[in-house]
């Protein structure tokens, strides 16, 4: 299990920036010529606006499919960890990298910000991190100020810490394994030129993970991967089985897993046909043997929530308990005089 970094001590130490076009669209590119460094206050209020969104993420690692010395990030990285100095250059470097990288049409211009970041704290150790974010919009904001004895209104243009599009932290932690990243890409980019193209990196497979994408994989199965129709609260008790296979067990184990929460082999054969598609759009293949997360198997069994949405205008939610009860407490019918389904539920008091 990874420890997750500790930025309660962390302090920016200094930046580059870097405008950055799109190619195919000839559009400018420039970088800054010195370092912007920030007097205390500065520092201690952008600090927390280049670490808040990288929070709670999954962790990566660089990666490179003939070694990760020669995934490009890791190289600008490892030169601005051994030698400061060099993060003008290295930071100028990642700029052209990351125009390199956008030639696709879609992929949108953007402000880049590269800092160097000290006091991360990451397993017992305090090490630097380099902070890596895109902004690909402006924010309009309004400042009064004074001129010539009077106060006045002038509206900027500037860079909203919430509305940053991509980021990549970059620790200097596991050199040997590609750094410890993590990343985030609020805009989706259907291309994925910013974690596989840009950066480069990928998920770390312990046992946390394997656990998360699972739960994940069995929601979105009981979701999308079932007959159109598939009654819902048939839909929430695949997932509740599938839940209830991941907190009971020490040990997943891919064909006991089958055979205990699907158990139909019509079904499990959707189930494998679902994964297949599941694995092929993430690019990544899943284990079928790990030990079982319990932190990660509780996460997913708390979002284990579904909904029932029906035309008469009714919209019932069903949290992960009920879910769990559904056989008993819910039933569906047709009412042949109405001619209209019906769902019935059975409670004891309201709440």
């Amino acid at each position: 299990m990874s420890s997750p970094p500790n930025f309660r001590k962390a302090k920016l130490s200094a930046m580059s920036l870097a405008k950055v076009g799109n190619p195919v669209k000839n559009e400018p590119f420039q970088v800054s010529q010195t370092l912007c460094r920030f007097k205390d206050e500065e520092a201690e209020l952008l600090t927390h606006c280049f670490l808040k969104s990288f929070r709670a993420l999954e962790v990566h690692h660089l990666d490179h499919h003939t070694s990760v010395e020669n995934n490009e990030l890791f190289g600008y990285a490892a030169s601005i960890f051994d030698d400061n100095e060099t993060l003008l250059e290295q930071g100028a470097n990642i700029a052209r990298h990351l125009r390199s990288r956008s030639n696709h049409p879609n992929i949108k211009s953007g402000d880049l910000c590269v800092a160097l970041i000290n006091n991360i704290g990451m397993a017992g150790e305090t090490v630097q991190a380099i902070s890596i974010v895109k902004s690909e919009s402006k924010v309009p904001f309004l400042q009064i100020s004074e001129r010539e004895g009077d106060l006045v209104l002038t509206t900027e243009q500037g860079i909203y810490p919430d509305k940053i599009d991509k980021g990549c932290l970059i620790i200097n932690h596991g050199r040997a394994d590609g750094f410890s990243v993590y990343l985030f890409d609020k805009g989706g980019g259907g291309t994925h030129f910013w974690i596989r193209d840009f950066v480069g990196a990928k998920p770390v497979t312990n046992d946390d993970f394997l656990t998360r994408r699972y739960g994940e994989l069995c929601t979105a199965f009981a979701e999308k991967g079932l007959p159109e129709d598939t009654p819902q609260e048939e839909r929430m008790q695949v997932a509740s089985r599938a839940m209830n296979y991941l907190n009971e067990s020490e040990q997943f184990d891919l064909d006991e897993f089958e055979s205990t929460a699907l158990e139909e082999p019509e079904r499990i054969e959707q189930f494998k046909s679902f994964k297949e598609d599941y694995e092929e759009e993430r690019g990544e293949t899943l284990t079928e043997s790990f030990t079982v997360s319990k932190k990660e198997a509780k996460k997913a069994e708390s979002k284990l929530k579904s909904r029932m949405k029906l035309d008469v205008g009714v919209n019932m939610q069903f949290s992960s308990g009920f879910i769990h009860e559904a056989e008993r407490f819910l039933e569906r019918g047709y009412d042949e005089e109405k001619q209209m389904e019906f769902v019935k539920i059975w409670y004891h008091k309201e709440l």
